[in-house]
């Protein structure tokens, strides 16, 4: 006789952030470095099986995640494009936009105008950007997209992707460039956005975050 086929649970973001945020306090995510890979230990319920086929959503799906499903963004250290020292933690108590970008991507430009004009509109809500620039080995090429589009708020060179690697697959996926995250005041992940953003798109979810004070 043939077992009937499950099918696999698809889960809406606010759900993925909390799956997320359990994840992380019960340990089984273990966060990867840059001197190996993320590593899972197997699944011990439906719900942590589930939690693999959360999808990041793009623009037009994100929501705000209930405050008590947001999960901690990790630490993330480094230096600028311009080799200085930077950390998200430096804007702690502000909300804070993370976006992830390479200047070889098509999307990263389609987008950058759009950042480039939000980043200067928003920060007198308190919210600051900072952009995590990957798969950029050659810091001239990045700093090049930077003038190129007029962004004038700071980036980590992470030109091998272990900061990425830091964040849940369900909160960030590290193939996806570009991805763009809402981190809350308290430095817990609000919105999780897979693929480009517009102004249009984001700001409304940057702002409900701000407004909560």
């Amino acid at each position: 006789m043939r077992r009937p086929v499950r099918r696999a649970a698809v889960l809406p973001v606010g759900a993925g952030l909390a799956v997320a945020a359990a994840l992380l306090l019960i340990g089984t995510v273990t966060d990867g470095s840059a001197s190996g890979p993320r590593t899972a230990s197997a699944p011990t319920s439906g719900t942590a099986a589930a939690a693999r086929t959360v999808a990041v959503p793009s623009a037009s799906g994100a929501t705000v995640a209930a405050p008590r499903a947001r999960p901690p963004a990790p630490a993330l250290t480094g230096t600028d494009l311009d080799g200085n020292p930077i950390s998200l933690a430096a804007f702690r108590g502000e909300v804070v936009v993370l976006n992830v970008w390479g200047s070889r991507c098509a999307p990263c430009r389609a987008e950058a105008g759009d950042l480039a004009l939000l980043s200067g509109e928003v920060r007198g809500a308190g919210v600051r950007f900072l952009g995590i620039n990957t798969r950029d080995r050659d810091r001239d090429a990045a700093r090049s997209f930077v003038r190129a589009h007029g962004l004038d708020f700071p980036s980590l060179h992470d030109p091998t992707g272990a900061l990425l690697l830091r964040f849940p697959p369900e909160v960030l996926n590290p193939q996806t460039i570009p991805s763009t995250l809402v981190v809350d005041r308290e430095g817990r992940v609000a919105v999780a956005i897979g693929g480009a953003v517009s102004a249009g798109r984001l700001k409304p979810l940057i702002d409900r975050v701000a407004a909560e004070g």
